[in-house]
């Protein structure tokens, strides 16, 4: 799928990713902004996120995103939702739901596609390198490239998980080809950290505990802690990989309460578990080592019955 052969007679176009978006839905849908932009002039182009993380703000576009989701455009001609289904798009559904044509491109193996045309390709690293793969490259610019290769680096771990393929780093090459300071960028987006969210990190690490025999590690950080750090939920980020670096560990749960006795859980493992398809047993989603889902109950209840098909898939695959 292209997207120029899409765009034929189209005045109107809307964008959307995830709620609570992160590095892989703000870079490729501001990619796909800046794109369009820039080689569709006189087309209007709009973009509907939740509110970015402020460490990727520097992404050009960022400043003119929707996050109120409202519009007087009543139909769009074509509506693009990345990185999820279109049911993941909170208030942006409605959008995607009243327009002419719409396409759907994502790299989770939980969706099963939603759209008029879909590109859905679980074995791609991030819905970055699908935008990549979609548009005309020898339109790219360094604005775009860029966008593209943050969310890139902050869904492959800086290249080390298992979804980075040659063709993940053909394409990386292909980006950081126009010049840009790549190693400034990754440092920025994935390892600085401001001092309050080294204190809650330091936190959630100190009163982590350890289950099955050493191999799962579990912590939690409730709504009391993050009142007391002045905490949002993007200074939880990272957490999780940071658990799962444990020596003994092959499962890491983190969890965060969200509204009262609503916790968000993220999972990470290292091959041993497939939380991806745990995940979807709570109503979430995502990648084989790294999933997430939000869950109802005390943080106890939560652990104990998340645990149980943790612990099923440790025995079953030792």
């Amino acid at each position: 799928m292209k997207i120029d052969e899409l765009m034929s007679g189209i005045k109107t176009v809307g964008i959307a990713g995830h709620i609570r978006p992160d590095g892989d839905c703000v870079g490729s849908c501001m990619g796909m902004y800046l794109y369009l932009s820039k080689n569709y002039p006189d087309v209007r182009v709009d973009v509907f996120l939740e509110s970015i993380p402020p460490e990727l703000m520097f992404i050009k576009g960022t400043d003119k995103v929707n996050s109120e989701f409202v519009s007087d455009v009543d139909s769009y001609d074509l509506f693009i939702v990345l990185d999820c289904s279109k049911d993941r798009t909170g208030n942006a559904e409605s959008f995607f739901d009243k327009a002419k044509k719409t396409v759907n491109i994502d790299h989770h193996v939980s969706n099963t596609g939603t759209g008029d045309v879909t590109y859905i390709v679980p074995t791609a690293s991030s819905a970055c390198e699908l935008v990549f793969d979609v548009i005309n490259q020898d339109k790219l610019d360094e604005e775009t490239a860029k966008s593209l290769y943050t969310g890139m680096v902050t869904d492959t771990g800086v290249f080390k998980y298992n979804n980075t393929s040659p063709k993940t780093m053909e394409v990386a090459a292909k980006l950081i080809s126009f010049g840009f300071d790549f190693g400034s960028l990754i440092d920025h987006v994935f390892y600085e950290k401001t001092y309050l969210q080294n204190q809650i990190l330091g936190r959630a690490l100190l009163e982590s505990i350890r289950l099955l025999d050493g191999r799962l590690i579990v912590s939690v950080v409730t709504r009391q802690m993050m009142d007391f750090y002045g905490a949002k939920s993007n200074d939880l980020d990272g957490i999780v990989n940071q658990l799962l670096l444990t020596i003994g560990v092959d499962c890491a749960m983190f969890m965060y309460e969200i509204e009262p006795l609503v916790y968000k859980v993220s999972l990470r493992s290292n091959g041993a578990v497939n939380v991806s398809e745990i995940a979807q047993l709570f109503g979430g989603g995502g990648h084989i080592r790294a999933a997430g889902c939000s869950v109802n109950g005390t943080a106890h209840d939560v652990i104990n019955n998340i645990t149980q098909y943790i612990h099923k898939q440790l025995e079953e695959n030792s």
